[in-house]
This record gives structure tokens, sequence and C-alpha cells, in this order.
């Protein structure tokens, strides 16, 4: 075939799939992509070191679907997975992706990766002033939500030897209402919590989907904004998809190779933690070798 035909071959193809992703994404509130699939033959292959517990592993992975980027997912943090897994993070955190032989860690920079190299369908507000919440509310999942509801996550699926200390359950609530009653005021008047559909309402998603299984909910009385948010979050595809992953492995994690009975710590967690006054009971984890720490990483030489 002649360079000139196959070029125009390639356009009158990607003219199509842009037609017809505009014609679908009419009248959506969420423009999910589904006029084509990113596949490996496009951009090379794309390999998501994961985990379906994990919130942060479960924002990557929205955003990938979100994006309509094929991908080939594997578990982490399982034993059977864990040399894998020190292969692109000598931390041994999830998630962690491989693009075609480029390594990126940390859930933050491989969303700016994704939308960097795959700029259509974006997760970032182009407005400067809606850009800079976005990415407040994504931090305020990572750092201020996640410690909180990982903390007192632990006597539901780890293996335990005591009971949750006392107050460390209603210092949870005392936090979480904050966050909860800014949230109602960010939402007031809006159906996403910058307005349009970003990458906040990506990241807050998985972190507020379980705050009722761990007695910390949101109450539609008090926050009726809020609760609209999660319900409107839950009907649409891809958090139905991530809640049916997050279900299903739950249901069969009693029979996984996942590490149960060290827990791993790092940062935010271990601020918490501290700041709420259980230094005690956690340096008893400490002597009686029940934690695990992240080891050493540099940057992958690729």
């Amino acid at each position: 075939m002649p360079l000139s035909v196959w070029i125009s071959s390639i356009v009158e193809t990607f003219l199509k799939w842009r037609n017809a992703w505009r014609r679908a994404s009419r009248g959506r509130r969420i423009p999910v992509c589904l006029a084509r699939r990113i596949g490996p033959s496009l951009l090379g292959m794309l390999t998501l070191y994961g985990n379906a517990f994990s919130p942060f592993s479960r924002k990557v992975q929205l955003v990938l679907e979100y994006k309509g980027i094929e991908h080939e997912f594997v578990d982490g943090l399982t034993r059977a997975n864990q040399n894998r897994l020190a292969g692109v993070n000598e931390r041994l955190e999830v998630p962690a992706i491989d693009h075609d032989g480029l390594i990126v860690v940390n859930s933050a920079d491989i969303v700016a990766y994704l939308e960097r190299v795959f700029p259509e369908q974006p997760v970032y507000p182009k407005d400067d002033k809606t850009w800079v919440k976005a990415r407040a509310w994504e931090r305020c999942a990572d750092s201020v939500i996640d410690p909180i509801l990982v903390d007192i996550s632990y006597w539901l699926w780890a293996i335990r030897p005591d009971q949750m200390p006392e107050g460390l359950l209603d210092a949870a609530r005392i936090d979480l209402a904050t966050i909860y009653d800014a949230l109602e005021r960010e939402l007031h008047g809006r159906e996403w919590v910058c307005s349009e559909f970003s990458i906040a309402d990506i990241a807050l998603f998985p972190h507020l989907s379980g705050t009722r299984t761990l007695q910390v909910p949101f109450d539609r009385s008090h926050h009726p904004h809020l609760y609209a948010w999660y319900k409107r979050c839950r009907a649409e595809p891809i958090f139905a998809s991530d809640l049916a992953r997050t279900q299903a492995y739950l249901a069969r994690a009693p029979e996984s190779d996942l590490e149960r009975e060290k827990i791993f710590w790092r940062g935010d967690r271990i601020e918490w933690i501290l700041a709420r006054g259980y230094h005690e009971w956690f340096f008893k984890e400490i002597e009686e070798d029940r934690v695990l720490w992240p080891k050493v990483g540099t940057p992958a030489i690729t």
C-alpha cells in the first residue's frame, strides 16, 4: 500500500473514532470513552501493579478506564508477585506502572504521567484555579483521608491479637466530620467536586466508598449534597466496576496469600496514629514485630 494511502486511511479512521466519541458523549455527565480503546499496538504495553483493596491503585485503574487505556493488571501485594513488584518498585508499594519499559510509581505521579501521554479524556481541569482545587482534593484524599481510614481498618482484615484501641474510632469520626463538612460545602449546587468531573472525584471515591463498612459514614440528613454525589458516582459505569472488583477481592481475601499478620506502615499513616496519642500502642507493634517498613527506593533504571 502506498504511504499516502496508508496515511489517509489512518486519518479517516481517527476522524470516525472522534466523531463517534462526540456522539456517544452527548448528554453524559461523565464522557466515558466508549468510542475507542487505546491498546498496546498504538502506544506500547502498559502493566499496572496494584491491588483491588488499595485506594491508590483503584484511583489509577479508574483513570485508565476513564481514558479507555487497555492494560494488564498484576496484584502486586500477593506473596507470589512480590519479586515482580520489587522489580519495578523497591519499596514494594502499589500502584506502579510499567509502560513499555518506562516505570512510574506513586499514584499522583502515575495519573500525571497518564494525563501527559494520553491527553484525551482529561482528568485535570484546564482552568488554573479549578486545577489547583482538584489537586488539593486529590492530595486530601491521599494524605488526610487515607491514613484515617487505613489506620482503623486493620481490625477488619488483618490477623490481630488485640481490639481497636479505645477512642481511636471516635477520633476518626471527629476528623472525618471536618472533611465531610468541607465536601458538603463544595458540592452545594454542583454535581462534581470541582463543578466538572475531575481527578478530585476519582481520588475521593475509593476512600469514601468504604466509610460505612468502617463505621465512619457520612449521613444523608447532615450531608445531603455529599450523599447525592456518592449516589451519582455509583451510577457511573467506571465506579460500578471499581466497586465490583473490590467486593470480589474482599470476598476471597481470607483465602489469598496477602500478608495479614504484619502491617505495612509509612508516612501519613504513622503521623495520624501518633498525633492522636496512640504512640504507646504503635511502639508496642514495633516491639512485638508486627510492623513492615518500606525499603529504600531509588528511581527505576529503564
